[in-house]
């Protein structure tokens, strides 16, 4: 199997080459997995702990490492690949309070004594996206060994490099051989061995809705658990009420943000219709002020897209005939770069209405009013996250009830929180990751009654 070109989206450049895991390897790892996931379990919850925290240092010790490889491979700002790794050293800090914390219960019955047990599954199998590859890797990686499984994870093709690290990091801080082991390769080799292998217990995916699909199908031959976050459609819902001018600034952040190449991009701006016009005209100067360039220079606010076909496919959305409000600005020369840009959809069944971007590509659009809003933002087969503008608390109430979102933000874009469940409605995914019970999803539930007459 050839080996794979890592290519640095800004420049077009490669920057390492990594040999891909074939399907034997892969059984190879997990059995290995298998192996040691069993000793794993027997680790006292203290010293999982404490392992799980020594993770955590060694990240934190290679932060700046970790931030660059991501600039590299990613082409992400050094600013948001810092508040990555960042994000991969606090999980695994909030995750190591979890083997200590991981109790059952004492239920009252008749007869005896009932209690409860969460057991560990045993190999879990984490598959990565390309666009966080390191935060997103942690919400399934962190959690999982907490709860004592061992984890095979498998980074996208185009996005190796973080990951490779964070193996090595966990060998360092002192992880048991294999508890914790990289495997990267195809989505159809790895991965699907990850469906198909019947030691591995769980998947975790994040990606698309179709592949997601095909996994959750593959999983339930074996009735193997899954958690799925996948494609979103979010709005971002602007009363007229709100604080327009704050509103307006923090819009393109919303949607802008690691080039629009996030499931929980604002891709829709819904309007009340008497400010619509006073909105465009602040959003115009905000959307021209993203500075979109190197994304290793510490003002850089918005970098390339992930390759030259995914540019492609942003650029398809924006069709001759699609009304382009305006657009900010681009580099020239080599890179996978694509402007900032804000168009006026004509009609609901406009593709860049109704299907997911995953590109610097907004539609702004006017409503009249509440229902109207939430029917608006709910008309869409996603349902990830999303945002109210409004200084009204019993309208942002009302509407984050009607809303059919997993994360709701009231006059901010902020979606994740480690300390906080993260997931998604309808096609956007199934299960949740993230928040004080992270590590349940991770066991099994024993009940057992011990007669006492």
């Amino acid at each position: 199997m050839a080996a794979t070109q890592v290519v640095n989206p800004a420049t077009e450049q490669v920057v390492a080459t990594v040999e891909p895991t074939d399907a034997a390897a892969t059984d190879a790892a997990i059995e290995r997995a298998r192996r040691a996931a069993a000793e794993w379990r027997e680790v006292a919850p203290g010293d999982r702990a404490r392992l799980l925290r020594r993770f955590a240092e060694a990240v934190d010790a290679d932060l700046e490492r970790l931030a660059r490889l991501e600039v590299d491979n990613a082409g992400h700002t050094i600013g948001n690949a810092r508040w990555e790794a960042g994000n991969v050293r606090d999980v695994l800090h909030f995750a190591a309070g979890m083997p200590e914390r991981l109790s059952g219960k004492q239920i009252p019955v008749a007869g005896g004594l009932d209690v409860t047990f969460q057991e560990p599954l045993g190999v879990v199998g984490v598959i990565v996206p390309w666009n966080f590859p390191m935060p997103i890797a942690a919400w399934g990686f962190a959690p999982a060994l907490a709860a004592g499984n061992a984890v095979v994870l498998k980074p996208a093709e185009l996005t190796p490099l973080t990951a490779l690290r964070l193996g090595e990091l966990a060998r360092e801080a002192g992880l048991p051989e294999h508890v914790f082991q990289v495997l990267p390769g195809k989505g159809s080799v790895v991965g699907q061995r990850f469906v198909t292998h019947p030691a591995v217990r769980k998947v975790v995916f994040t990606g698309s809705t179709e592949v997601g699909k095909q996994i959750m199908a593959g999983c339930a031959e074996q009735v193997k658990r899954v958690t799925l976050e996948l494609g979103g459609k979010s709005a971002n819902i602007v009363f007229a009420d709100a604080d327009l001018e704050r509103a307006a600034a923090t819009a393109p952040y919303g949607v802008f943000d690691n080039a629009g190449q996030d499931c929980c991009a604002r891709s829709r701006i819904l309007v009340q219709r008497s400010v619509f016009d006073r909105f465009l005209e602040l959003l115009e100067p905000a959307v021209h002020g993203v500075r979109v360039g190197d994304p290793g220079a510490e003002d850089t606010e918005m970098g390339p897209l992930i390759s030259a076909a995914h540019r492609e496919r942003v650029a398809a959305f924006v069709e001759p005939s699609t009304k382009v409000a305006f657009t900010g600005h681009r580099p020239e020369g080599p890179g996978f770069w694509y402007p900032p840009t804000v168009v006026l959809p004509t009609a609901p069944t406009d593709r860049v209405l109704t299907e997911e971007v995953f590109g610097p590509v907004v539609a702004v659009l006017p409503f009249d009013d509440e229902d109207e809003a939430v029917r608006i933002a709910n008309d869409t087969e996603y349902g990830l996250s999303g945002s109210i503008w409004t200084n009204d608390l019993g309208r942002a109430l009302r509407v984050s009830r009607g809303v059919e979102a997993g994360n709701l933000s009231v006059n901010s874009h902020s979606s994740v929180r480690y300390w906080t469940p993260f997931g998604g409605f309808k096609q956007s995914g199934l299960g949740r990751e993230l928040g004080p019970d992270a590590a349940l999803a991770f066991t099994e539930t024993k009940n057992v009654f011990i007669a006492t007459q």
